[in-house]
């Protein structure tokens, strides 16, 4: 039985929908990752062999959050110009960090698919954060310090690179489809305050009010989770 949650979020670029991540992971006093489990899983297929020896102790004893947390994290907007090419390997890898997480700690995972990975768990609720490309460009050209014509690019190439990924290692499902999501969100018809409130009331009906109130009496069983196999 587990008493741990994760929150995945998928999210279109320049939608906020990182920086609700991070907030939220806050708020809730939980660790939120993203850059950092593409950098453990690219070490994890190199050939330091000392190296690997840590990551694969670390794996086995559940406490791979110390390795992530020593990593470097970005918490501004991060565009991918390159075109998808696949990489079975660290994909893989990828998956054994997310798993390993739901397994053994309440966090917050930002896109790699989380919620296709984790789709068969019971402790798993999963957001699609967008909005409108004006909003989207506002926020990537003050963000990233690009003039409108540059964010409109950024925008483009890295919803492309995301979706075709998404695509990719889901078997042909598609990034944008509600169904893979417990709710999604327009965030500039929403806004983060309301978006991170909403969540909070999602998280309370799914697993019990001391999720998000630790602090509060336990009302019910609600707070316990099976993996499903």
């Amino acid at each position: 039985m587990k008493k741990n949650y994760v929150i995945t979020i998928a999210r279109g670029f320049g939608s906020g929908g990182k920086a609700l991540g991070m907030r939220l992971a806050d708020e809730l006093g939980i660790s939120c990752y993203e850059n950092t489990i593409l950098a453990l899983a690219s070490k994890m297929t190199g050939k330091e062999t000392a190296e690997l020896i840590e990551i694969d102790e670390k794996l086995r004893k559940g406490s791979i959050n110390a390795l992530l947390r020593k990593l470097p994290r970005t918490t501004e907007p991060k565009a991918v110009q390159k075109k998808f090419e696949s990489d079975e390997e660290i994909y893989r890898a990828q998956c054994d960090i997310i798993r390993n997480l739901a397994d053994t700690e309440s966090c917050i995972i930002i896109g790699k698919c989380a919620d296709f990975v984790l789709k068969n768990y019971d402790n798993v609720v999963s957001f699609y954060v967008e909005a409108p490309r004006s909003y989207c460009l506002e926020r990537i050209t003050k963000r990233m310090h690009v003039d409108e014509e540059e964010a409109a690019k950024l925008i483009e190439k890295t919803d492309k690179y995301r979706a075709k990924y998404y695509e990719y290692y889901t078997n042909g499902n598609y990034w944008t489809n509600p169904v893979n999501y417990d709710m999604t969100f327009n965030m500039a018809r929403v806004g983060e305050d309301k978006c991170v409130q909403v969540i909070k009331d999602y998280l309370v009906s799914r697993f019990g009010k001391n999720v998000v109130y630790p602090e509060a009496p336990s009302e019910s069983n609600l707070f316990t989770f099976s993996k499903n196999a």
